[in-house]
């Protein structure tokens, strides 16, 4: 009995080869639609499927391949004698194999369609013929991507389709369907936590491993939204490792919070900045992070980019060694010679001078990557051994602005201490940042105490401060306007002794902002108190495991 083959595709990549080969070899193929002029236009026979069903194709299209003669010929199994008789008794044949690729639901529900419109990109037959192909894979070659054409050609051509291959070709038809119907449900559900959570992913990269050299590891993208990591385009250097990515990540995340200088998009929060503390907002400034073992080792806003790099560096000059850096704006020429005579690994940003990026190119191995939007992604993701942790994403800042010490902070400190309620957000717990003129001048992250953090945080500052005392003008001079201590420290999360503000008073810090909410608050305003210092509530916690 002569084989048929049915034939209905989207993308067209292959197929003619594909198709050319089955006619050649003596099969019949059965086509729909767009698929079936194709191939008829380039000289390839074509069995309409409405000769098939005896059933013209109706609703736009909507029912063609919906029809027992279509699926009870693929489903049949061919080892089972009531099967067979069936088919003959109903004078219907069976399909030996099925090649279908679907309508491009991920690439336009990406397009912001109506929803009117993104619906009719959701294909029903094309799913339903490859799931009915791939359940009865012994008897049914099904295919989807066009990657397998040429390996089935050459099965084919030896008169042996192994079974495992088939059953590779099923799996992956399911593994399709599955991610396709995961993307639909997203874009349909309006729920923030589904009954069954579906995630709709698309390997981007095997990677030469994880985050040790003995682990494999691979990214994935999403098909529906492609976010930052499905987005971004690497102009220079190595292939993107495990860490980093997630290095980059973080560095990115950081950076686009204060806007990204190039749009002038107001960063996330600054309505409830405005509402809580009048004459707080400056406007959007360049932001320029380094990172370091995914938590910020440096952050600073500045007018230019270079002085926003200068203050990232001299917040600590030892660990952006080998770092990444990541800039809400435009690299300019200035600061890629400045960073010549750095080794660092990643460098993103939204754009680089033409003139910076042939400097920057000079490092043979350096990453250069050019993002093309920001953070989009509403939702974190933490896998635990048999599950996974879904929360939202931090993105709210403060709830209220409560000064609860006799002293108010001065009008020169608020922008410090907004900038650093903002930039330890992104520092791991327990995180103490210490802040003068909008930028970090020492972080204190990842301690298991908050007296820790704020002793390493303080220190780092000191440390950074002294260097810029004795700067001069032939190392670049001070990237700070005075050599004189910070005035702001910030903290992730509350106090539950008074130990941190002990501290902070004897390294001169003026005012502070943290959370509140401890059941000691007390301790720690009267120590405010003592020494004259200013301490806000903001009644929102940023713990970042």
């Amino acid at each position: 009995m002569k084989k048929r083959a049915l034939v209905s595709v989207f993308v067209k990549d292959g197929i003619l080869e594909l198709a050319s080969f089955l006619n050649d070899a003596g099969w019949e193929i059965i086509s729909t639609g767009g698929t079936a002029k194709f191939l008829q236009e380039n000289n390839v026979p074509v069995t309409d499927v409405s000769a098939i069903t005896g059933f013209p194709e109706c609703l736009d299209g909507r029912v063609k391949t919906l029809h027992p003669a279509i699926h009870a010929g693929i489903l049949a199994r061919r080892d089972i004698k009531n099967h067979v008789d069936t088919l003959k008794n109903l004078n219907l044949s069976t399909i030996d194999l099925v090649c279908v690729n679907l309508y491009p639901f991920f690439e336009k529900v990406q397009a912001g369609l109506s929803t009117e419109e993104t619906i009719e990109f959701i294909d029903i037959g094309g799913p339903s013929m490859l799931r009915s192909a791939a359940k009865n894979f012994r008897d049914v070659i099904v295919l989807t991507d066009p990657a397998d054409y040429n390996e089935t050609i050459k099965t084919l051509k030896k008169n042996d389709v192994p079974l495992e291959f088939k059953k590779r070709l099923a799996g992956k038809v399911f593994n399709l369907t599955a991610a396709y119907d995961a993307a639909i449900s997203r874009f349909l559900l309006d729920e923030e936590y589904p009954h069954f959570l579906s995630l709709s992913l698309k390997k981007a990269q095997t990677m030469r491993y994880g985050e040790n050299a003995h682990q494999s590891a691979a990214l994935y993208v999403n098909t529906d939204n492609s976010g930052v990591s499905g987005s971004m385009e690497q102009l220079h250097g190595k292939e993107l490792g495990f860490n980093n990515i997630r290095d980059l990540d973080i560095a990115w995340k950081a950076a686009c919070a204060f806007g990204l200088a190039c749009e002038e998009k107001q960063p996330a929060g600054e309505d409830e900045i405005k509402c809580f503390v009048p004459k707080a907002a400056a406007g959007i400034k360049i932001c320029c992070v380094a990172v370091k073992h995914n938590t910020p080792c440096g952050i600073a806003l500045g007018d230019t980019m270079h002085e926003a790099y200068e203050k990232v560096f001299a917040c600590d000059p030892v660990s952006i060694f080998g770092g990444i850096i990541a800039c809400n704006a435009k690299v300019n020429t200035a600061t890629a010679v400045r960073l010549e005579g750095l080794f660092f690994e990643i460098i993103a940003a939204p754009d680089f001078d033409i003139e910076a990026l042939e400097i920057l190119k000079r490092k043979k191995n350096l990453r250069i990557i050019k993002m093309k939007k920001a953070p989009v992604e509403s939702y974190e993701y933490t896998a635990v051994d048999g599950g996974l942790l879904i929360q939202q994403s931090d993105k709210r800042l403060l709830e209220k602005w409560e000064v609860v010490t006799k002293t108010h902070p001065e009008q020169r400190d608020i922008p410090d201490m907004i900038f650093g309620m903002r930039a330890v957000t992104f520092v791991k717990s327990n995180a103490i940042m210490v802040i003068k003129e909008q930028a970090s001048s020492g972080i204190g992250g990842g301690q298991v105490n908050r007296i820790w953090a704020a002793k390493h945080a303080l220190e780092r500052s000191a440390a950074a401060m002294k260097i810029a005392s004795e700067e001069t003008p032939d190392t670049g001079g001070s990237p700070w306007s005075d050599s004189l201590p910070a005035r702001v420290l910030a903290s992730d999360a509350f106090f539950p002794f008074a130990d941190v503000v002990e501290e902070a008073a004897k390294a001169g810090i003026k005012a502070i902002i943290q959370p509140g909410g401890s059941v000691n608050d007390r301790l720690s305003i009267e120590a405010c108190d003592k020494y004259g210092m200013a301490m806000v509530f903001t009644g929102t916690r940023h713990f970042k495991h």
